[in-house]
Formats: C-alpha cells, structure tokens, sequence
C-alpha cells in the first residue's frame, strides 16, 4: 500500500515538473521572437552579401535611404543613374569666336524620315551682349537676347547642317519681338509644335520676364506658323511664377500634353529655381497649372523623360538637388534616384518616345547641350555640344556606370580663388 502511494507521488511530481518546462519553452520561445521587424540575426552585423531588397533589421538613416530612395543599392545597378561623357559637334561656325554668334538651348532631338532634327536659340548680331542699360535694337543685352529659333539636322547625332531659320522674331508689339528662345518640340496627331520664351524687353531690363508661345507646321522643316499670343500665362500677383515661365518641354503623358517650365522666384540674388507643369488636352490650351508647382524645388532647365510608368528628369545647378537624376511614376511627386556629377546644361535629349512612351518609357542614351561664356572678355557665346549617358532600359554601357570620374588638376584649378577672395583670406590670416 505504501509502495502504491509512493509510485502514486512521484508520477503527480513528474507530471508537474513536465507542465513547468512545457511553459517555459513556450515562454522563451515568445520572449525569443523578432520585434519591430527584427530579424534573429540583427544583432549581427550588417551582412556583408549586399541584400539587394530592404533587410528586416534596425538601419541607420543612411541605409534606411538606400533602400528606399534609390532603384537598387549599388549606382552601378542604377537605371537611373549615369556619368556623362561629351564630344565638339561639326558643322557649327562661331565667326572665329568673336563674340557675335552663340548657339544655345537645344530641344529634345527628334527622328523623322531618317533624319534627327533639333531646334535651338541662335543670336547673330553685330556685336557681343552688352547688357541692358547700353542695349538697343541692334545691341544685345544678353547671351540670349536679339536671337532666332534655328533648326538643324544631322544623319549621325555628331556632324550636323543648319538648315536656317525655323521661327524669327514677330514684329513688334507682338510676344516675343524682342527675342524668341529657349524652344522645344511637340508631335501631336500629325503636326509639329514648338514651344518658346516669348520676350517682349530686352532681358536683364527688369530681370529675365517673359511668357511662353507657339508655332505649329505641318513638317519638320517648316514653314511655321506662329500663334502670336502668350500659351502658358505668367502666375498671379505674388506666386512664384508671376514673371516668367521658362524652358517650355512639352510630353505626352496619360494622353495629355504636359508641359513642364522653370521659373526663378525669390528678390535676387537671394532667389531660388523650380520647375513647374502645365496640362492640356490640346497643344495650343488651355493650359492648366498643376496646384503642387512647383514640382522641383532645384535646377536651371527642364530636361525629362518618359521612363518606365513614370517619368525621369535631370535636375541640374542651382536648388539643394543640383546634379541628380529625379523619378515620378506619376509624373508629379518627383524623388531623388540618383546623384551624379558633370551633367549636361540645358540639356536637349533624344527621346524616341517622348510622345508615345504608353506607359513604357525607356529612358535616353544621348542628346545635345550647351556650354555658355565661351571666348574671352566681353566677347562670351555659347556653343552646342553632344553628351552621351547610360539612362535607358536598352543599354548596358557599364562604362557610364562609373562613380569614380578622374579629371585633370587644371579643371579643379580653373576654380580657383578669386582676387578679391585670395585677399580677405590673407587679411584674415594675418589678423
């Protein structure tokens, strides 16, 4: 009987001691479970096989942006991210660089019939830019003022034949008498439209103030019709676009027109640029502004491109953003993709899809710009040029992919210190 009771105990005891470690393996294992995302290994290391998606760990601010701001960790894995690589064009005179004639702002480059075509600001005149207080109706004030619309053409994108005059100034009173600039190119439904700064003073009179108008053909080559009024109106009183609408860049996106266009706002020189977008469902308008303008709160030109669902724009100098490459898949909410350097200004690119893009933009691999205050003295212009870069779905030109771009002591020294600056600096080391 006793035996019975004993055995009887010990199997009560046992059981008791089985329940006890049951619940505290469940315990641990609860207490052993990931929070917040966190992963068993995150108290590891970072790994060191780059995890091409967002690890579940705690990361710092920096790797928390890789993951979520950029298409893939590395650049060199980056669509949207390039160097850029540039070569002197042929079949452009500059009347020996004195000054007189200046090329300047290209369009996108389109392809009809075999050939590309671009449209550019030409200004020949009988002197160089003088400024506006000693400007007349011969003298120029700027790089820009007194100029044309050109166009030319070229079978390869390197050695080009200007064609001649595509829109010449308006008599005066009529927008852009003073100078038309600054264009670019829209196909729509069969017809050819471009797009400029209409100037009706002389820039630089009270500032760079101007609107936007058109002129449409039938062909590439012309002749082009102009609609004589302003397309894009300047913003009300007190908004940031009040005094000019700039760099007209037409796309066709969501079967709209978008028209993207950079105004400067802000009392100089303490002022800032930004791009904005105007939409239509017809190149002539009405335009209607987006109510976000403007878009960007950085760079000096509209340059963008169907990519994807979304579209792709180079952001280049002036504004916290210089010198990166910035992606909407909405067109609208644009965010840092890419940072870069030595990009192209004003940089007119070819875009096969500009205005059939359907949602599957393919991005850009070349196009032409500009490099401004060539020549010497008073007697500055500004000359054409090809960029190349690797920004397109179809290319996979590890060359471009380069972060690491050596250049020559004399192109950092051609920064150097001014007059004024090397002297406070040796005032101050000498207080």
């Amino acid at each position: 009987m006793k035996t019975l009771l004993f055995f009887s105990k010990l199997t009560g005891l046992l059981k008791t001691v089985h329940l006890g470690l049951v619940f505290t393996l469940i315990f641990s294992c609860n207490n052993s479970r990931p929070k917040n995302n966190e992963t068993t290994d995150s108290k590891k290391g970072f790994p060191w096989d780059i995890p091409q998606e967002k690890p579940e760990r705690p990361l710092s601010s920096a790797m928390e942006r890789l993951y979520d701001n950029y298409l893939t960790p590395r650049p060199e894995d980056n669509e949207l991210f390039s160097s850029f690589k540039y070569t002197p064009l042929e079949g452009f005179d500059y009347n020996d660089g004195d000054g007189t004639i200046s090329r300047r702002d290209p369009s996108k480059i389109i392809k009809e019939s075999g050939k590309y075509y671009v449209w550019y600001t030409k200004r020949d005149t009988p002197v160089p830019p003088r400024g506006a207080q000693n400007s007349n109706d011969t003298i120029p004030s700027t790089d820009w003022d007194l100029s044309d619309i050109w166009y030319a053409t070229s079978a390869d994108g390197l050695v080009w034949e200007e064609q001649g005059i595509a829109v010449p100034r308006p008599a005066r009173p009529i927008v852009g008498w003073r100078s038309v600039t600054t264009t670019d190119i829209l196909k729509w439904k069969g017809k050819y439209y471009l797009y400029y700064q209409g100037f009706l003073e002389a820039s630089g009179t009270k500032g760079d103030h101007c609107p936007v108008t058109a002129s449409f053909s039938d062909s590439p080559d012309g002749p082009w019709t102009p609609v004589n009024k302003i397309i894009i109106e300047n913003g009300e009183p007190g908004t940031w676009d009040q005094y000019s609408i700039h760099d007209p860049y037409p796309l066709i996106y969501k079967d709209k027109i978008y028209i993207y266009y950079k105004a400067a706002f802000g009392d100089r020189p303490d002022y800032l640029l930004g791009n904005g977008l105007a939409i239509s469902d017809h190149p002539l308008g009405p335009f209607t502004k987006h109510p976000l303008n403007p878009l960007f709160n950085s760079g000096h030109e509209t340059t963008l491109f169907p990519f994807k669902e979304g579209i792709a724009a180079l952001v280049t100098r002036n504004g916290n953003e210089n010198n990166t490459v910035q992606y909407a898949g909405d067109g609208i909410s644009f965010n840092i993709a890419s940072v870069t350097q030595m990009m192209p200004m004003a940089a007119g690119p070819y875009v096969p899809d500009a205005f059939d893009s359907n949602g599957n933009g393919r991005g850009i691999s070349w196009g032409l710009s500009h490099f401004i205050g060539i020549g010497l003295g008073t007697n500055k212009y500004s000359i054409l040029t090809r960029f190349d870069c690797d920004l397109s779905l179809d290319m996979d030109d590890t060359e471009m992919k380069n972060t690491q771009v050596w250049l020559e002591p004399e192109v950092y020294f051609s920064q150097g210190l001014s007059e004024r600056q090397r002297k406070n600096r040796i005032k101050a080391k000498a207080e």
